[in-house]
C-alpha cells in the first residue's frame, strides 16, 4: 500500500484533519498519561528503600516484610487484563480517572497505616487500581497518537518512563525517606494524582470502542487466578524453595489455569483477550521482549541497590542518584530507537541489537569486587545497559499495541503491562534464588565469621545474578532476531483511530 493511500485512508477514518491546536493538545495528553504511568511504575520500587523504616515503625517481622512488595505485584498482575477490558467497555477516560482517584485514595490509606495489616491491604488495593489505570493510560496513548512520527515520539517518552521508572522510584524513595518519612513514599502519589486527574478531566474524551461487547466473566476468573498463582508461586520461591508445594504447586496451577484461559478464549463469544491480538508475529515478539526485559532489569535494580548500599556504603538518596546515568542513557536511545532506527531499519535489526548491548553491559558488571569504585566498576556498565534497554522497551511497547483494532486497544495495552509485571516477578524470584545458592556454595568449607569471606560471598551472589541477567538478555537477542519480521512495519490506518480534539 502506498504512503499516499495510507494517508488518504487515515484522513477518511477521522472526523476532521488534525489542526495545530489539536496536535498541541495531544502532547498535553501525553504529559498527563506519562505522569499517571510514572505513578504506577514508581510504586513497584519506591517503597523498597522505605521498608526498613516502615518495619521499625510498625513492628512487623522480616517474614512479613516481602508482602509489602508482593501484595502490590499480585493484585496488579492478576487484574491487568480485566482492567484493560473495563477501559474498552466503559470508556478509557472513565477508567483512567477512577484509577487515578482510587490509587491516590489507597496510597493515602497506606501512608496513614498504623499496623502491618493496614499497610499490606493498601498496597494490594494500589495494585488493583493500578491494574485499571495502567492499561487505560497506554490505550489512550495508542488511540491519541496514530501519525507515525508523532506516535514514535510519544512511545519513546512512555517507554522511557516504563523502563526507567523503577530507578526513579529508588531515587525518590530514598530522598523522601531521608528528608521526610517513609510514609511520604505513599503520600507523594496524592500530589501526583491531583495533577493527573485535573489534566485528564480537562483534556480527555471518553471513548467506548467495545461498548456492544460483554465482559468475559469465565475468562476474567481464569486469567486472574492463573496470573495470581504464577506470581505467587515465583514469590514463594524467594521465601521457601523450589521444592516447596507452595512454589511448584502454585506454578503448576498457574500454568493449568492459563492454558484453560487460552482454550476458553477460542470458545467465548466476547473473549477477554482475543487471540487475534497474539497471532501477529511482531506483536507476539514484542510481548516476549517486554517479558524478558522486565525480568532482566531486576538484576540491575535489585542487586545493584544491595551492592551500592551494603558494600559501597551509599545512602538511599545517593543510591537513587547512582542510577540516573542509566536512566539518561535509556531515554536517549528510546528517542533514537523509536523515531529514527525502527522506522528505517525495522525491529528485526534494532531490538536484538538493544538486547545484545544490554547483555554486554550486564556481563561487564560482573567485574565488581569488594573494593571496587562506582566510577570505574559500575557507572560505565550502567550506561551501556541503559543504552541497550532503550532500544528494546519503547519500540517493543509501541509494536505490541500498534495495529490493534480500536476495541482491543485496552486489552492489548494490559497484556503489555502484564508481561512486564510477570517478567519482573519471575526475574526477581529466579535471580534471588540463584544468588542465594551462589553465596551458600561460596561459603562451603570457609569461615563464615570472617568479614572478608562474608563480603566476598555477597559479591559472588551479585555477580551470579548479573551473569544470569546477561544470559536472559542474550536469549532475548536470539528470540527477537528469530521472531520479528524483516522490514519496516506498516502503520494500519484502520487500527485505533486518532482522537481529534
Amino acid at each position: 500500500m502506498s504512503q499516499k493511500t495510507l494517508t488518504e485512508n487515515a484522513q477518511a477514518g477521522a472526523v476532521e484533519a488534525p489542526s495545530d491546536a489539536s496536535s498541541g493538545k495531544r502532547w498535553w495528553i501525553l504529559a498527563v498519561i506519562a505522569l499517571a504511568q510514572l505513578m504506577v511504575v514508581l510504586d513497584a520500587t519506591i517503597v523498597n528503600i522505605a521498608l526498613p523504616s516502615a518495619q521499625a515503625d510498625l513492628g512487623f517481622s522480616d517474614g512479613n516484610r516481602q508482602w509489602i512488595v508482593t501484595a502490590y505485584a499480585l493484585a496488579f498482575a492478576s487484574l491487568l487484563l480485566l482492567g484493560g477490558r473495563i477501559a474498552d467497555l466503559f470508556g478509557r477516560k472513565t477508567a483512567f480517572l477512577i484509577g487515578v482517584v482510587g490509587f491516590a485514595g489507597v496510597s493515602a490509606l497506606g501512608g496513614a497505616a498504623t499496623n502491618f495489616e493496614m499497610l499490606v491491604t493498601a498496597r494490594a488495593l494500589q495494585g488493583a487500581f493500578g491494574a485499571l489505570l495502567a492499561p487505560a493510560a497506554l490505550s489512550l496513548l495508542n488511540t491519541t497518537f496514530t501519525d507515525a512520527k508523532e506516535r514514535a515520539k510519544a512511545f519513546s517518552v512512555y517507554g522511557a518512563i516504563a523502563g526507567a521508572g523503577g530507578a526513579v522510584g529508588l531515587l525518590l524513595g530514598g530522598i523522601l525517606t531521608d528528608a521526610l518519612d517513609w510514609r511520604w513514599t505513599l503520600y507523594v502519589n496524592v500530589v501526583i494524582a491531583v495533577v493527573a486527574f485535573a489534566g485528564g478531566w480537562v483534556l480527555l474524551h471518553n471513548h467506548r470502542d467495545a461498548e456492544n461487547a460483554k465482559l468475559d466473566v469465565p475468562g476474567t476468573v481464569l486469567v486472574a487466578a492463573g496470573l495470581f498463582s504464577l506470581v505467587y508461586g515465583f514469590s514463594n520461591a524467594e521465601t521457601h524453595d523450589w521444592g516447596s508445594p507452595l512454589t511448584w504447586g502454585f506454578l503448576i496451577a498457574g500454568g493449568v489455569l492459563l492454558a484453560a484461559f487460552s482454550w476458553w478464549q477460542t470458545k467465548a463469544a466476547h473473549p477477554l483477550l482475543p487471540l487475534r491480538i497474539l497471532l501477529d508475529r511482531n506483536r507476539a515478539a514484542s510481548f516476549l521482549a517486554v517479558l524478558i526485559s522486565g525480568g532482566g532489569m531486576f538484576g540491575v535494580f535489585l542487586f545493584l541497590t544491595y551492592y551500592l548500599q551494603l558494600n559501597l556504603g551509599f545512602s538511599p538518596t545517593k543510591t537513587g542518584l547512582a542510577f540516573l546515568p542509566m536512566v539518561a542513557a535509556l531515554m536517549v536511545t528510546a528517542q533514537v530507537g523509536t523515531t529514527r532506527l525502527v522506522p528505517r531499519l525495522g525491529p528485526k535489526a534494532v531490538i536484538p541489537l538493544g538486547f545484545g548491548i544490554a547483555a554486554v553491559g550486564m556481563a561487564w558488571l560482573t567485574g565488581i569486587g569488594v573494593g571496587s569504585s562506582y566510577s570505574s566498576a559500575v557507572l560505565p556498565q550502567l550506561i551501556v545497559v541503559g543504552l541497550g534497554l532503550g532500544l528494546v522497551m519503547p519500540p517493543a511497547m509501541q509494536l505490541a499495541t500498534g495495529g490493534v483494532a480500536a476495541e482491543d486497544a485496552g486489552v492489548a495495552s494490559a497484556t503489555v503491562n502484564a508481561m512486564q509485571q510477570v517478567g519482573g516477578s519471575i526475574g526477581t524470584a529466579l535471580l534471588n534464588t540463584l544468588a542465594a545458592s551462589a553465596a551458600t556454595d561460596y561459603l562451603a568449607g570457609k569461615d563464615p565469621s570472617n568479614k572478608l569471606v562474608q563480603a566476598q560471598a555477597t559479591i559472588e551472589s551479585y555477580t551470579t545474578a548479573f551473569w544470569w541477567s546477561a544470559g536472559l538478555f542474550a536469549v532475548g537477542t536470539l528470540i527477537a532476531f528469530l521472531l520479528y519480521r524483516r522490514g519496516v512495519p506498516e502503520q494500519d490506518p484502520d487500527a485505533a483511530p486518532v482522537v481529534h480534539m
